[in-house]
């Protein structure tokens, strides 16, 4: 058996079918880990989800922003972006299960016999592991709730833009769902910075990279993340896998085998 780790699908189909044959996927014994982002911006978001739910016993996949992004669009608490390719998706006669999937997805997967946690974005500095794994839980408790809806209307927004363990309800909410989806730039402290989208390099001034932090607490674990088109698969870390190659940009979409830490990708069009 391999577990392969694969960065942001967006909805392109193709190349995903390209990467599943050239690592040769066995949904017999293989496992998936899709580090969020699943679908929307590609050109077919609705076969994505096909394939994918066809084997979602050999998936373990987190949740990324444009996941929660359709959720709440597909429920009416949100109406959709110019740049969603998501109506196919909303119109098809097995959305409701794809949506019911979705929902069951996490915000954080950790596996302590692997040794590797895979988000969406990231996990701030001034967290270690099992906060982020606890923090982690209560949202995705939400959205098996009856806070779900609550919680769908009110994700949005860039405040509170630092962690505080007093926030409570919707906020506290917003806030952890911010750090795991969309987080690229903080500080230290876990100042949210979430407008700049550049390299690495480019940080606002008094920001770094979440994981190019000193102090940061999960230093010693293996962490997967996408989110990050712009460092195009390359965070320069120890025990940082970035794994969002821009295939929606043009790049290519890249798995990694967690064994041995190969990488495999193929091109996007």
């Amino acid at each position: 058996m391999s577990i392969y780790a694969i960065g942001d699908i967006q909805g392109c189909l193709e190349p995903l079918q390209c990467l599943l044959k050239k690592i040769q996927f066995n949904s017999d014994k293989d496992r998936l880990w899709i580090a969020g982002d699943l679908i929307n911006r590609g050109p077919d978001s609705l076969g994505v989800m096909r394939l994918l739910y066809a084997m979602h016993d050999n998936i373990s996949m987190v949740l990324g922003n444009h996941d929660l992004h359709f959720l709440a669009v597909a429920l009416g608490h949100r109406k959709a972006g110019k740049s969603d390719t998501l109506a196919e998706l909303m119109q098809a006669r097995d959305c409701e299960d794809f949506m019911h999937w979705l929902l069951t997805g996490k915000l954080l997967h950790h596996d302590p016999q692997l040794g590797y946690t895979m988000v969406h974005a990231g996990i701030p500095p001034q967290w270690d592991l099992q906060q982020a794994i606890n923090l982690a839980r209560e949202v995705e408790q939400v959205l098996q709730s009856e806070h779900l809806a609550s919680y769908l209307a009110t994700m949005y927004g860039n405040v509170p833009n630092i962690w505080n363990d007093a926030l409570t309800g919707e906020a506290r909410w917003r806030v952890i769902t911010n750090y795991f989806t969309r987080m690229r730039f903080c500080t230290a402290e876990g100042e949210l910075e979430l407008e700049t989208k550049t390299e690495a390099a480019e940080a606002p001034p008094g920001f770094l990279p979440w994981f190019a932090h000193d102090n940061r607490k999960t230093k010693n674990n293996k962490i997967i993340f996408g989110h990050w088109a712009a460092l195009n698969g390359q965070a320069e870390t120890t025990n940082v896998y970035a794994l969002d190659t821009a295939c929606v940009w043009g790049g290519s979409l890249t798995a990694m085998r967690l064994d041995d830490e190969k990488m495999f990708s193929c091109e996007c069009s």
